[in-house]
């Protein structure tokens, strides 16, 4: 039996594409990131880093450094 008119016609989008994958230095800055932040933070309560007592830059950069990686999390695919 053949299809009507008004089936043929009717338009199909195509399927939509998907996102290549990530580059190999999105998860290599990703683990950076987080592992160096972590480590001045650390260092920073153990009064390892130059300065008198803890120091609040030191820990206003850990955290940075944890949300660049957090960022670079969210690029990840």
């Amino acid at each position: 039996m053949p299809e009507s008119k008004s089936k043929r016609s009717r338009y199909t989008p195509p399927p939509p594409k998907k996102a290549p994958p990530s580059k190999l230095w999105v998860p290599v800055c990703l683990i950076t990131l987080l592992s160096v932040g972590l480590l001045v933070i650390v260092t920073n309560y153990l009064n390892l880093l130059p300065g008198p007592d803890t120091e609040n830059s030191y820990l206003l950069l850990g955290i940075a450094l944890i949300s660049g990686g957090f960022i670079m999390a969210t690029n990840y695919r």
